[in-house]
């Protein structure tokens, strides 16, 4: 039997309109939706690292919680305005707010972890809980066949998600930032929601329900726009309870979130680097690890010169002092960490105006792709990139980056690569051996004491094979000496070498090794 074009509600407006509304208000539920899902792996993948076990928590939990929500909206149907009403306004608060929420259960609580499973299921449930009394509505403005109107829903439904997923990255979170782009989001959501019932449905609410959601929608969009009021002060706030030190300067990306923090001591002031907050270095005793990542390698043809990683402009700065080092390549992938590095006084007293010499060419790039695109040939390639902990610095430990990297080695290059801590994660440093002799490179492991980090070591490789690490520098360093080079090349008996597989693309072991090694510290 076909269904009859009639309406069977009282509407505020003409029912072409009042339809067409309805599935523009799905379009920016939909989107609103799933900037909520993007905003809470970004999150997660910010202050704990591993994308992949952030997104797989959110997706799983949220998707399981709409199937939850849709069942959930079956008996609010006979009130469908009603529920919508209060839904959406739910909705709106909760994710809005969602950010500043586990922001603070993260920074106070050390709570992240049940907090995002706590809220990702809310929000699961009201969302599924949007389209089935969505589809009552529409129904109600004029009906049609059941198949014909999931269609239309869906299908402006999927649309509506493809924006949002798009305007996060592009939109969202360069002009806001996470915190204020959630709570610009759940302003937006709740407008679309309020403009449905309030213009559209108007007429199918007694007068009590209009007062009682009225003054329901100007709580929530006061909380929201206090949010956004507070939302600097609160970031500040909670950014530096994370944090031992004052924090001096900060930053957030669209890659990382980059804080320097700064305290006095009695030999100076100690200025600390802290990427996602992993630290990267202190000021005191920084020198002991760029000194010993940089001179060894630079031990024998060095007038072309590629440092890949190392934004901060520290390693750079120990490349620069062989005045015949001519030739010189930084390749990093934040600008805001280059920004950083050329513009705030704590960096550049640190790096020596590194990043702003004539000799240094300073690239914006990610490191695998830029190797990919290039054709040039150096004779030191220094890999100074993050620890292995997250999916997307795993690719930079892999067999295929190592076999990319050699191909850029002039003959009789060198590369050094920076291998973590082989006393708190053997396994992903000896992985790093593993795959870097997997991809034509041999390498010569060292290591040396770094008080900030503790044991460091490193990887030294040239294309002929393995080198005994030597250094030749052009005038007298802070740390390292020839005696200590030679001793750092031994490792105590309880750290001898591990025969692991190596860590490639489509299998990084490194991820893993390194996640479980410093989960334990």
């Amino acid at each position: 039997m076909t269904l009859t074009d009639t309406t069977t509600e009282p509407l505020s407006a003409r029912p072409r309109f009042a339809r067409s509304a309805l599935l523009a208000v799905v379009f920016v539920c939909a989107a609103c939706g799933l900037v909520y899902e993007l905003a809470l792996v970004s999150l997660g993948s910010f202050l704990i690292g591993n994308t992949a076990t952030q997104a797989s928590i959110v997706l799983a939990v949220m998707v399981f919680a709409m199937g939850a929500g849709s069942l959930a909206a079956k008996p609010l149907q006979p009130h469908s305005v009603t529920a919508f009403a209060v839904i959406e306004l739910l909705l709106a608060l909760l994710g809005g707010l969602s950010v500043m929420a586990l922001y603070a259960a993260f920074a106070y609580l050390e709570l992240y972890t049940p907090a995002l499973i706590v809220v990702a299921f809310l929000l699961g449930v009201l969302i599924g809980a949007e389209i089935p009394l969505l589809m009552v509505l529409l129904q109600r403005i004029r009906r049609q066949e059941p198949g014909a109107a999931v269609a239309d829903m869906f299908a402006v439904d999927y649309i509506g998600a493809l924006i949002g997923g798009l305007c996060f990255p592009f939109l969202l979170l360069p002009l806001f930032g996470q915190l204020r782009g959630a709570l610009v989001v759940g302003l937006v959501n709740a407008a679309a929601g309020c403009f449905l019932v309030f213009v559209i449905f108007r007429k199918s609410l007694s007068r009590s329900h209009l007062v009682l959601l009225s003054a329901g929608a100007l709580a929530v969009v006061a909380a929201l726009v206090a949010g956004l009021l507070l939302s600097a002060r609160f970031e500040v706030t909670a950014r530096q309870a994370l944090y031992r030190d004052p924090i001096v300067a900060a930053a957030r990306s669209a890659y990382q979130d980059i804080v320097i923090t700064e305290k006095s001591t009695g030999t100076g002031p100690d200025t600390r680097l802290y990427l996602n907050g992993d630290l990267q270095f202190s000021s005191i005793d920084e020198h002991r690890y760029h000194e010993t990542l940089v001179h060894p390698a630079m031990s024998g043809a060095h007038s072309s010169v590629l440092v890949l990683g190392g934004g901060d402009g520290l390693a750079l700065r120990e490349v620069l002092r062989y005045p015949d080092a001519r030739d010189v390549t930084l390749v990093e992938l934040d600008p805001e960490m280059i920004r950083l590095a050329r513009t705030d006084p704590r960096l550049t007293s640190l790096n020596q105006g590194s990043m702003t010499d004539r000799r240094a060419q300073v690239v914006t790039a990610d490191a695998f792709t830029w190797l990919r695109q290039t054709d040039r040939r150096f004779d030191v390639i220094i890999v100074d990139m993050p620890d292995p902990d997250d999916s997307a610095t795993a690719k930079l430990y892999s067999t295929e980056f190592y076999a990319l990297v050699r191909a850029h080695l002039a003959d009789n290059g060198r590369v050094v690569v920076q291998a973590g801590s082989p006393y708190f994660a053997p396994k992903s440093f000896w992985c790093i051996a593993s795959t870097m002799r997997e991809a034509g490179l041999p390498a010569t492991p060292y290591h040396v004491d770094v008080p900030a980090f503790g044991d460091w070591g490193f990887h030294l490789a040239s294309t002929r094979g393995p080198l005994s690490p030597t250094m030749n520098a052009p005038g007298p360093l802070r740390f390292l000496s020839a005696e200590q080079l030679t001793a750092a090349t031994v490792f105590p008996l309880d750290r001898q070498p591990l025969d692991l597989p190596p860590s490639t693309l489509m299998d990084p072991r490194i991820l893993r090794y390194a996640q479980g090694e410093w989960a334990t510290y």
